[in-house]
């Protein structure tokens, strides 16, 4: 089984500039993570865009939605931002004979304490085992975008009611 990552910005890959007092989407992090923990699984990782979710337009849904549709593996790892993942995740319903899970951090990935590698672990263990079909991994849980969202003032992902 290979696993194909497409990184899309958002936190995860934030970079902080002391000087400027401010956060900028940097290169792809997820390079960085795998190889940190020696990971012993085929895959590939390319860069779609380097953008706070916060930004992306319905072209860049279409741009992300259109390299899944191209890219000939079956199991399928998004990095996103977490303000807009749902709205991403639920632009690539349909998609026949892929398992994708986006999956981010609300922390980038750079600092000392961050969720992105438990996120990113989790990505890769529910594209794995999950059946085909669209799901979103944070927070020590796999979720279906359809009865999920951001909770900002928990700073995590839940169900809705």
């Amino acid at each position: 089984m290979k696993i194909k990552f497409f990184t899309t910005g958002g936190t995860i890959d934030k970079v902080y500039f002391d000087a400027k007092s401010e956060f900028q989407v940097g290169p792809p992090q997820v390079t960085e993570l795998l190889g940190d923990v020696n990971v012993q699984f085929a895959h590939d990782i390319e860069s779609v865009l380097q953008k706070d979710s916060l930004d992306l337009t319905d072209p860049d849904r279409t741009l992300i939605r259109e390299r899944v549709v191209a890219d000939s593996s079956e199991h399928v790892v998004i990095t996103h931002g977490t303000d807009t993942m749902v709205q991403t995740a639920l632009a690539l319903r349909g998609i026949p004979g892929k398992t994708i899970v986006l999956t981010g951090s609300m922390q980038p990935a750079r600092f000392r304490t961050t969720d992105a590698g438990f996120n990113l672990g989790a990505a890769v263990a529910a594209v794995q085992t999950l059946p085909a079909g669209v799901y979103i991994a944070m927070n020590g849980r796999i979720f279906d975008p359809e009865r999920s969202r951001k909770n900002v003032a928990n700073n995590c992902f839940e169900e809705m009611p």
